[in-house]
């Protein structure tokens, strides 16, 4: 009985010394990190940080809804599409390219391949009709297109 209590005591301090051990090398860890002396040191340097990186991470989010925001004016929307202006047979040299932006603001070009040369045309878009001139059916058709990106 005697030698079930032994064991029983050093199966104990084992474990106690275990998460002594533990508990001290995190303390160890605790304070070679902040270092810092005091356990309440430690805590009110650790809520600094915490209270730092929060108003970092708000910082951080202001910027980003900016850059967002301001990323809507950039073209992100581009559709391109072939033609034939004049309706001959297999002659789609014309093509017709739009660059919007996410509210369909921006510019179409419209490049017609004729004997002559290259003609091309440049047309306002706002709100994804023509500012200034009407749209050809093409031009139209290229804004659907660039829409759908």
């Amino acid at each position: 009985m005697e030698n079930l209590i032994n064991i029983i005591f050093f199966v104990w301090i084992f474990i106690l010394s275990y998460f002594f051990i533990k508990l001290r090398n995190h303390y160890q860890n605790l304070i070679s990190n902040t270092k810092k002396d005091k356990l309440d040191q430690i805590l009110d340097f650790l809520l600094e940080k915490n209270n730092k990186i929060s108003d970092d991470l708000i910082f951080l989010k202001k910027q980003l809804k900016n850059e967002i925001d301001f990323s809507k004016n950039y073209f992100q929307k581009i559709g391109i599409l072939r033609y034939d202006p004049f309706f001959k047979e297999g002659s789609k040299q014309s093509f017709v390219i739009s660059l919007l932006d996410a509210n369909n603001n921006g510019i179409i070009l419209n490049f017609i391949y004729t004997r002559e040369g290259l003609r091309i045309y440049p047309k306002k878009i706002k709100n994804g009709k023509g500012e200034e001139y009407d749209l050809s059916d093409e031009e139209k058709k290229v804004i659907e297109i660039s829409k759908k990106h």
